[in-house]
């Protein structure tokens, strides 16, 4: 059997094509094993690591934005997809057409290719906590209402409809998580809104100042890599059943103010680490992140077996040791 990971270049799509590699099998649609024959790679940039040149990658260079990158590569091989590949939310809220069609023509189009070319594969989706906003409950539950405040998440809400639309017609078997902010994520920061989250931890640890560019008081969603990756795998192994007729789940995470993770850093690494620290709003940032809610009750996704991190020192102290065997593993390479 195939598998297809679109955005497999960025740093959740390579840890799940890595875990993918590792476990050698994905689970079908009618939840059956089987082996996994290539995996399908597909970005717009080629992965810094080939995936240690593994004969069951294949890496296919592509715009999400074309209207002809999906069709020659979904086939009746092709049993599993990984939706991962997306504009990120700043950009899709300055680039009002590059988040249309990125975000959202890019999965009609992978849902239609699944549609005419494919039998019924299972397809996991990435949707966001964006999906919600305005006027909202202290407390996100199963049933509360998806009403964006962002494009970025009016298009992610817009191809879970989608997906459960196609799951409903039996073209595919859908499966949509909406993703706490994903702390710590390595390099720099990009034009998504919630990238200081990482940064305000990535940057004093590498020995460098940071400029925060939202209030010590504002409160996030947070989940790991480590666990979005758990996630991801585990939302494609669930039996159909499992899902119903609602094909999207909230993932659970833990909800973390800005000061709270510089103080859980300060723990981890000391003063001198977190002096290197200091606070200047960005009213661009602060309005879209405001608008995400921050304390969910994710009974829905518990029940089904995700699973949040256990504190946010775990995420750093998981962070930290990534850092190192990156470092021990270049030194390897030399």
């Amino acid at each position: 059997m195939d598998v297809l990971v679109t955005g497999g270049s960025g740093f959740i799509g390579k840890r799940v094509v890595i875990k993918l590699l590792e476990r050698g099998t994905v689970t079908t649609h009618d939840d059956d094993t089987a082996n996994i024959d290539t995996l399908i790679v597909v970005d717009v940039v080629p992965p810094a690591d080939p995936f240690a040149g593994d004969p069951r990658v294949r890496f296919v260079q592509a715009d999400f934005a074309r209207s002809n990158t999906f069709a020659p590569l979904i086939t009746p091989k092709v049993g599993v997809v990984f939706h991962l590949g997306a504009a990120v939310s700043g950009e899709c809220e300055q680039d009002f057409d590059l988040g249309l069609q990125v975000n959202l023509m890019s999965t009609y189009r992978l849902l239609e290719a699944c549609r005419h070319h494919a039998e019924q594969p299972r397809l996991v989706f990435t949707s966001s906590v964006a999906a919600y906003g305005g006027e909202l409950p202290d407390v996100i539950g199963d049933d509360t209402p998806l009403t964006p405040q962002t494009s970025y998440g009016t298009q992610k809400s817009i191809g879970e409809l989608l997906i459960n639309e196609y799951s409903r017609k039996g073209f595919i078997d859908g499966r949509c998580l909406r993703l706490p902010t994903v702390i710590v994520r390595p390099g720099r920061p990009n034009k998504a809104a919630s990238s200081f989250a990482s940064a305000v931890i990535r940057e004093p640890l590498r020995g460098e100042e940071y400029i925060c560019p939202v209030r010590p008081d504002t409160a996030m969603y947070v989940l790991s890599p480590q666990r979005a990756v758990e996630a991801l795998v585990h939302a494609a192994d669930l039996p159909a059943a499992m899902w119903g007729a609602n094909r999207s789940v909230c993932l659970p995470g833990i909800t973390v103010t800005v000061s709270e993770l510089v103080n859980a850093l300060r723990d981890v690494a000391g003063d001198a680490i977190t002096d290197r620290i200091r606070f200047e709003p960005d009213r661009f940032i602060e309005q879209i992140v405001h608008g995400w809610p921050a304390r969910f009750a994710p009974k829905r996704g518990l029940s089904m077996g995700f699973q949040a991190d256990d504190s946010i020192h775990e995420i750093i102290h998981a962070f930290i040791e990534d850092q190192l065997q990156e470092k021990e593993n270049d030194a390897q390479r030399i």
